[in-house]
C-alpha cells in the first residue's frame, strides 16, 4: 500500500523506497483503521493537514540535534497517546527520503496491534527477555516507509525493562541501523506509572499529549515536572472541539 511518493531530487536520483523481505507482512484493514480513528491512513482526511504541520515541527526540531528517536506518552490514561503515535507514524511515512518504525512500548497495555487489528504474538518483550533477533519481531503493514514492533506478551515488570541496557543497546542499534529512519515509541502515560520517566532517559525527545477540557493543569506540570526539559517537544492537544 502506498501512501507517499518517492523523490527524484536535483541529482536526478531517485530515492526508493526500502523492500521488506526480511519483515513478516501483516494484512490491514484500511476501513478499520478509520473506524479506530487511525485516520492518516487516509490522504482525504480533514485531520491530515495538522498531522503533517506536527510532523514538519518534528522533523526541523530533530534534524537540528540529529535526533532519531522520539516518545509518545501522555499526562495521563485515555488521552489518545496512542492513536496520535499511530497517526504520526502514517504521517512519517508520507514524507519524501525517509522511514519510520512505531515500537508498542507500553508493556502493561499494548494497542498499537488492537487498533491496527492484526495479531500481536511476538515483540518488543521477546527481544528484551528471550533475546529473540529483532529482525523476526518487525513487523510490515504493506505501507511503504513503515514498519512496527508490536510489544508482545503482557509483563508487570515493564519499567525496569524499559530502562535496562539490554533496551538501551537496542534503541542505539535502531539509530545507527538506517540514517533515514524515525523511530517512534508509545509509552505509557507519565503520571501513576514510572515507565515514562524511565525511559525518557533512553530517547532523544519526548512529545506529550493531553486531551482537551479533561486534563487538569495541575496534572500537567505535575508530568511536566518528571520529564527533562531538554527533550520536550512540546504538547499535543488532543480531541478538540471544532465548530
Amino acid at each position: 500500500m502506498e501512501i507517499g511518493d518517492n523523490f527524484s531530487g536535483e541529482s536526478g536520483n531517485q530515492w526508493l523506497a526500502p523492500v521488506y523481505d526480511m519483515s513478516k507482512r501483516v494484512e490491514i484493514d484500511p476501513e478499520i483503521l478509520k473506524t479506530n480513528r487511525c485516520v492518516c491512513i487516509n490522504s482525504n482526511a480533514q485531520e491530515i493537514e495538522y498531522y503533517k504541520i506536527l510532523r514538519t515541527q518534528i522533523v526541523q526540531k530533530m534534524q537540528q540535534h540529529n535526533w532519531k528517536t522520539l516518545m509518545i506518552t501522555s499526562v495521563q490514561q485515555g488521552e489518545g497517546k496512542t492513536i496520535t503515535a499511530i497517526n504520526m507514524a502514517l504521517t512519517f511515512a508520507r514524507a519524501f527520503n525517509q522511514t519510520v518504525l512505531l515500537v508498542d512500548s507500553d508493556l502493561k497495555q499494548q494497542s498499537v496491534h488492537q487498533y491496527m487489528n492484526y495479531e500481536s504474538e511476538i515483540g518488543l518483550i521477546d527481544y528484551l527477555l528471550d533475546d529473540r533477533p529483532v529482525q523476526e519481531l518487525i513487523v510490515w503493514p504493506g505501507i511503504d516507509k513503515l514498519t512496527i514492533m508490536s510489544g508482545g506478551r503482557m509483563i508487570q515488570d515493564s519499567t525496569e525493562l524499559l530502562n535496562s541496557q539490554k533496551m538501551k543497546v537496542l534503541v542505539e542499534q535502531m539509530k545507527e541501523r538506517y540514517q533515514d529512519r524515525y523511530i517512534l515509541f508509545d509509552v505509557p502515560p507519565i503520571i501513576g506509572r514510572a515507565d515514562a520517566l524511565a525511559f525518557a532517559a533512553v530517547v532523544d525527545c519526548i512529545l506529550i499529549v493531553v486531551q482537551a477540557y479533561r486534563t487538569p493543569k495541575n496534572k500537567i506540570k505535575e508530568a511536566l515536572d518528571l520529564m527533562p526539559g531538554e527533550k520536550l517537544l512540546g504538547f499535543v492537544l488532543n480531541r478538540q472541539r471544532q465548530y
